[in-house]
């Protein structure tokens, strides 16, 4: 509890508490919608009390803490916004000073409601599959439509239904990547995996787009499957290197560190290329991001650390192939892709080998394995807008357990440690157009969509437009807890190697190599209380 302790401190030392205090009073607090009441006993030597209270998240030292004399009640209550997360806290006061603060607690209001109005309250295996509740009959209709094409598996040309696929791929859907609209697994040693694949590139960059360069032969990004005659571009062979280390107190634990080999290529590769391995993360609550504006993302990045706090998240720009122009990334791992529309097209172009209105040409054109059929594009007129409503449309599920004392603590533990700085708990959306579901809605991503060094444990050395080779997006935490029960598994991190929640935060380096030291150094009890909280998201 040290951290909570230095917390505890930072609160004294604003508020001018006097040695010599009352006892402090034990308050008991209760949330109802947007109102929120407080009450205790009267501390039988006190004059009277103060209400003290600060946003959540604080930065360490805390700067700002607000307060107000209640006189002598012995209760309060105040009607709070849509979202609003506080720590809250009551001294007692007489003639001889000031107590210290009753239990502090974490005041949340509508904290369970993680996509705003698209959350869902659905606790099973279909959590991450379900269309954003606040939908009309017109919208729903789309989506289920959207939802079928999704999980439409494509064969090998000519077909009278779903044909085109490859002719060199990494999967035949898009449901096979993103099993329930959920998280894929890395491969296991010596296996594969169908929602793992490693994007490819050789030094420099595209002077059009700025982004990477394709290697001659493979494009940029390894087929690893190909259709009946065809030979695959090569496979990806995968070891794992164990690493032991310890938390503070002495407790040992391993981590797994990746190594991932391509063999079997069908033409030699350049002397020097460069790879990046990616696990297909959830897909729900997209629409969402993309309504985040631009002008948020630009107040919370931080590129030159001008507050001193050693983080410095900034946007990736890259290209985008609709307006032709570059703007601001916020979907892939490396925030590489502009919007649902070019990240769906490409994920068809390039995971399936379906060629569409935005990339009508072979993924495998100029390589042996183009088939040269005249067939281009093979979506059908329609798909892929709904497909991308529909992804746009998928509901976030509900936060569970938020009472729970644990996961109380779990929070303000999630703060304190300095998780708060990239992955943000609430923003407001702006406008998207055409979806006013997710339009001006409060909601709870934990992301900050930015890229931010992760250090060298982490780094693939492979740039990606602004992106370095040691930077990752920070990727929304929302619905991180349910991946066991829809997915099966708890693989995490851009390439699956951690296999729980700790392991993913051990695996912190670079900007979070403070954060990650404070959470090792944790009792073990407060470790638990910090994942019991990131499960109950």
């Amino acid at each position: 509890m040290k951290l909570l302790f230095i917390f505890f401190i930072a609160f004294l030392v604003l508020s001018d508490v006097q040695a010599a205090p009352p006892a402090a009073p034990s308050v008991s607090y209760t949330v109802n919608g947007l109102s929120t009441s407080a009450s205790w006993q009267p501390v039988g030597d006190a004059q009277g009390y103060k209400l003290y209270w600060a946003e959540y998240p604080v930065k360490i030292p805390v700067k700002t803490i607000h307060h107000i004399d209640l006189g002598e009640q012995t209760d309060f209550a105040a009607e709070l916004n849509n979202g609003d997360m506080l720590y809250v806290a009551i001294t007692a006061y007489n003639q001889d000073g000031e107590s210290d603060f009753s239990n502090i607690e974490l005041i949340a209001i509508n904290n369970e409601l993680s996509g705003g109005d698209t959350t869902i309250f659905d606790q099973s295996s279909n959590a991450f599959d379900n269309p954003a509740p606040n939908l009309d009959d017109e919208g729903e209709a789309r989506h289920i439509i959207g939802d079928t094409e999704f999980e439409q598996t494509f064969v090998t040309a000519p077909a009278i239904v779903n044909s085109g696929l490859g002719p060199a791929f990494n999967n035949t859907s898009c449901a096979a990547c993103h099993p329930k609209d959920g998280r894929g697994t890395p491969p296991v040693a010596g296996g594969i995996s169908n929602s793992f694949f490693l994007r490819l590139s050789i030094p420099g960059s595209d002077p059009e787009t700025n982004g990477p360069l394709s290697v001659p032969g493979f494009g940029t990004q390894l087929f690893d499957q190909a259709v009946f005659g065809i030979q695959p571009e090569a496979r990806v062979e995968t070891t794992y290197t164990e690493i032991n280390e310890q938390f503070e107190d002495g407790t040992p634990y391993q981590l797994r560190k990746p190594t991932f080999t391509i063999v079997g290529a069908y033409r030699p590769l350049p002397e020097v290329y460069m790879t990046s391995p990616r696990v297909a993360p959830p897909v729900f609550g997209r629409g969402l991001l993309e309504a985040i504006p631009e002008e948020t993302m630009l107040d919370w990045a931080d590129e030159d650390d001008a507050d001193g706090d050693g983080i410095s998240g900034r946007p990736n720009r890259v290209w985008d192939i609709v307006s032709k122009t570059t703007v601001i990334g916020r979907f892939g791992l490396k925030a590489n892709v502009p919007s649902v529309l070019v990240q769906s097209a490409g994920a068809y172009h390039s995971d399936i080998g379906i060629t569409n209105e935005l990339f009508p040409q072979e993924s495998t054109a100029g390589q042996p394995q183009a088939d040269g059929l005249p067939d281009d594009p093979e979506l059908k007129p329609g798909i892929l807008d709904d497909v991308v409503f529909y992804i746009q449309t998928l509901a976030v599920p509900a936060r569970r357990n938020i009472d729970d004392p644990e996961v109380k603590k779990g929070q303000i533990l999630f703060n304190l440690t300095g998780c708060t700085a990239c992955h943000i708990p609430t923003v407001k959306t702006g406008e998207l157009e055409g979806v006013p579901e997710v339009s001006n809605q409060i909601i709870h991503p934990y992301t900050d969509l930015l890229l931010h060094d992760m250090g060298e444990g982490l780094a693939d050395e492979r740039p990606d437009f602004l992106a370095t080779g040691r930077e990752w997006k920070t990727p929304p935490l929302w619905g991180i807890g349910y991946t066991r029960i829809v997915n099966g598994h708890t693989f995490f991190l851009h390439d699956g190697r951690a296999r729980n929640l700790t392991e993913a935060i051990l695996w912190h380096g670079g900007e979070a190599e403070a954060t990650k030291e404070n959470f090792r150094a944790l009792s073990a009890a407060d470790r638990a209380s910090l994942i019991k909280f990131l499960e109950s998201l």
